[in-house]
């Protein structure tokens, strides 16, 4: 293709306009080479440190309306993120948020962090599992936490009055730990919602080629894939769960995602093997939004929270 300038779009808000127009405030994230242990462990402490720092002064905002108290699983932390006004009605219901940050990134106190918007708005208690990841511990040890958390809330909650949510690398595990719960014999939550999940590790859907470059916050997780995934194969489904069997069992999903997102082909070929495998599976996809959304800062961001905050509260 010809070089080009794509400009913003006059179909979004001014605020979404605004976003695009000034492109990423990360500027392009080079990834180290998968051997590189000590690159990897630079990259992670800078990448946790910055996102903290954002993620925190957002927080700040709901702070006083939350709570967060600690869980300790086998090797991870489990936070609990409630509202300090907690309803009868609520107090029996949760969610599971598993969160995003290309399998590298987002752990610690920032893992509470980026589950307090979720909280806060569905009104529900919020676990947000901080779980392992690379370069120390690679898959399978994140999945392993994961779904040691999922157990947390059987244990306490009804299936039927569970959710669980994923953004990103998030979304991606969120699905391959209900595919692995499942398989060991565990009920399904009621809900799923996963936004623009990494669900494939293969990246070959066309969106990672019409994308590339559009999206202004993502690139390809070609090494960090790689470091994660630690020599296994991308097609296992407890890695890609897009190549799950889900006829044997899934719940009812929302799959959110964005035109100009790099993760679009992942989202929209979710939701078909969902539909062909008989799953409730809806798609929504939003204009010209790219994977981090409009950074907050856009109606259309509020508006897709809703969204999701929605199909939550109607199927619990």
């Amino acid at each position: 293709m010809p070089a080009r300038t794509i400009p913003a779009p006059t179909t979004v808000s001014p605020q979404a306009q605004a976003v695009l127009a000034q492109g990423s405030p990360f500027g392009r994230i080079e990834e180290p080479d998968p051997q590189d242990v000590a690159a990897w462990e630079r990259r992670v402490e800078e990448g946790n440190r910055s996102l903290t720092e954002m993620i925190a002064t957002r927080f700040a905002a709901q702070q006083s309306a939350l709570a967060i108290e600690e869980h300790r699983l086998s090797a991870a932390t489990l936070y609990a993120v409630a509202p300090k006004e907690l309803s009868s009605e609520n107090e029996g219901r949760a969610v599971l948020y598993v969160h995003g940050g290309g399998f590298t990134v987002g752990g610690g106190i920032a893992a509470a962090y980026a589950a307090a918007g979720l909280a806060a708005q569905a009104k529900l208690r919020t676990f947000s599992v901080d779980y392992r990841m690379p370069p120390r511990s690679p898959f399978p040890a994140g999945l392993d936490d994961a779904v040691e958390a999922y157990r947390f809330l059987l244990d306490r909650y009804d299936p039927g009055n569970i959710a669980v949510y994923g953004p990103s690398a998030g979304g991606g595990l969120a699905a391959s730990c209900l595919l692995k719960a499942r398989d060991h014999g565990l009920p399904m939550p009621a809900a799923c919602v996963l936004h623009s999940p990494e669900a494939d590790l293969t990246e070959s859907g066309d969106s990672f080629e019409t994308n590339n470059g559009v999206d202004a916050i993502l690139g390809r997780l070609t090494n960090s894939i790689a470091l994660y995934a630690n020599g296994h194969d991308l097609r296992d489904p407890y890695l890609s769960p897009l190549f799950g069997d889900f006829t044997k069992g899934f719940p009812p999903t929302l799959l959110t995602s964005g035109t100009r997102d790099l993760f679009l082909s992942n989202t929209v070929l979710m939701h078909r093997a969902l539909r062909r495998a008989g799953v409730s599976a809806e798609l929504h996809v939003w204009e010209a939004m790219g994977h981090g959304g409009f950074l907050g800062a856009a109606p259309e961001d509020q508006e897709l929270f809703a969204d999701q905050v929605q199909f939550i509260l109607r199927h619990l």
